[in-house]
């Protein structure tokens, strides 16, 4: 029986490991192959390459519209990430720490953006702005994309709400301090990785959107949209993976920082 014991588990690690491989393969392959087309020598992407080249990257460089759209996406993106940030925040207080009439309504209102599919809510939002009379600029994307981000937020916030306990905070209040004064000097503090966690998420999450984003910019662009649009283009394919290789190791990045502030929480 411990001989069959030892096989079994055994094979069982041997086909874990053999599914995590192949996992990973086929989940960063295509990474590795977009970062790899990037230098390529050539507008054709096939093996073997035809040589090692900079020219796409200082070609992305000298384009003026790509300069505008990374820059309204930058400018999307940290404005909406903040204003997420804080409202979702501000709803994972009053969430963990506080009993109030609705409170099953209001979370089940504030998570229906994360189930709602984004093309849906792209065009809900369209309806909605065309209805009102709301031109479409810039300012509507952030507005759709805050509405996409404040449910991760909250969560994210919640989570590191919900692991020290309201002692801290009673305590504080005991030793002379006020409602407020207990929100900045303790529970925020406490709070920082999961602020700065959030925050990260909801920048990796505006930065990329495409959808709701393609139904609220009007004439304006973004980098997905521009991105979008170069893929008409043949001539222009070699551009698009160059940056789409830049944009997803900026990506990993952020991903590796989230990860590093979500341990920093626990």
């Amino acid at each position: 029986m411990t001989a069959v014991s030892s096989f079994l588990q055994r094979r069982s690690f041997s086909l874990g490991a053999l599914y995590f491989g192949l996992f990973t393969l086929f989940m960063y392959l295509p990474i590795v192959l977009l970062i790899l087309f990037s230098f390529n020598d050539s507008a054709t992407l096939t093996f073997p390459l035809k040589g090692f080249t900079f020219k796409w990257y200082a070609a992305l460089a000298e384009s003026k519209e790509l300069v505008t759209a990374v820059t309204n996406s930058l400018l999307v993106g940290v404005l909406s990430s903040l204003v997420a940030t804080v409202l979702g925040t501000m709803a994972a207080i009053g969430v963990v720490r506080f009993d109030f009439p609705g409170k099953s309504l209001f979370l089940s209102v504030a998570a229906m953006p994360m189930v709602i599919p984004a093309v849906v809510m792209g065009v809900a939002m369209l309806i909605v702005f065309a209805r009102v009379g709301i031109p479409l600029t810039l300012w509507t994307v952030g507005i759709g994309h805050v509405i996409l981000n404040v449910p991760y937020t909250m969560l994210i916030v919640a989570a590191r709400l919900a692991g020290f306990e309201p002692h801290v905070e009673e305590a504080a209040m005991d030793l002379g301090a006020d409602y407020w004064n207990t929100m900045w000097r303790v529970t925020l503090p406490m709070s920082a990785p999961a602020l700065g966690a959030a925050f990260l998420s909801s920048f990796t999450t505006s930065f990329d959107e495409f959808a709701v984003t393609f139904f609220l910019v009007g004439s304006q662009t973004t980098l997905p949209i521009y991105l979008y649009s170069q893929l008409r283009f043949p001539s222009r394919l070699p551009l698009v993976v160059t940056l789409a290789a830049i944009m997803m190791i900026l990506s990993i990045l952020i991903v590796v920082i989230i990860e590093k502030l979500r341990r920093m929480t626990n």
